[in-house]
């Protein structure tokens, strides 16, 4: 039987909660049923936030930091090392950076450089995209597609369903395109005209979510909001219910698939 994948949520999702009480907005997070959390800027913060896992029992499986960036990249992986992480994902180079191939291929080249130090560390490297990586073409290809094929085997991608899709990609095409190399997904919908302040739950907007998990079912989903108009922990709530409940539907059209 098919393993589910299992699901974390991006504590960015929740940054003013967390600047008012970072504990207490982990431990709400627990309540909900999640057991997953991927922190951001999480080496400025590294006890803190120890400490709000060892209290609540949620892990940190993967966690955003600006490794790419960072003049001293291996303080960086220490705390993800203290953290317990598996994965540490570089979350955003600007879009001035995707304009050429030399410049693609000079981001790989460094990932490469940065995955290697984090082997050193028992991590593993990754990088997550916008949607200007996917809406920049050079050469009639998306400048994801010539940072990912310069990329050593070691070096793997959480794939931003949402901003991807804004980017112009088919997005379960791209999934199947990337395979095993995709680790992570971030899961969140809305308007695909890029409008942060209109998404809304799994399930309830443009994004095709249903067809993007079938694409990549093995990679662990991450929720996310960017902004939210309403409560985000009812948010986060409602698209962790969509998920387990695709996760049904889809486990039923297996088993009746199989009956036939």
């Amino acid at each position: 039987m098919p393993t589910t994948p299992a699901t974390s949520v991006q504590l960015y999702s929740i940054r003013d909660a967390i600047a008012e009480d970072l504990d207490a907005a982990v431990a709400h997070l627990a309540e909900i049923g999640l057991r997953h959390v991927e922190p951001y800027a999480f080496h400025e913060r590294t006890d803190d936030y120890r400490r709000a896992f060892a209290a609540t029992g949620v892990t940190a499986p993967s966690g955003h930091a600006p490794v790419l960036a960072s003049d001293t990249p291996e303080a960086i992986l220490d705390a993800a090392a203290a953290l317990g992480m598996a994965t540490v994902i570089d979350p955003f180079v600007p879009a001035e950076h995707w304009q050429t191939a030399e410049q693609a291929a000079g981001l790989a080249d460094r990932m490469n450089r940065l995955a290697a130090l984090a082997t050193e560390h028992g991590l593993e490297l990754g990088y997550h995209n916008h949607a200007w990586e996917l809406s920049t073409r050079i050469g009639g290809r998306h400048a994801l597609e010539l940072f990912v094929e310069r990329l050593d085997p070691v070096v793997v991608l959480e794939i931003d369903t949402y901003w991807a899709a804004v980017g112009g990609a088919d997005v379960p095409a791209l999934l199947t395109a990337l395979g095993d190399r995709v680790r992570l997904i971030h899961v969140k919908d809305g308007t695909l005209d890029g409008d942060v302040d209109a998404q809304q739950p799994a399930g309830s907007g443009e994004v095709d979510v249903a067809a993007i998990l079938a694409a990549a079912p093995g990679a662990m989903r991450v929720i996310e909001f960017d902004a939210y108009g309403g409560d985000v922990f009812e948010g986060i709530a409602q698209s962790f219910a969509w998920l387990a409940e695709n996760d049904r539907l889809a486990e039923n059209d297996r088993l009746a698939e199989n009956d036939r």
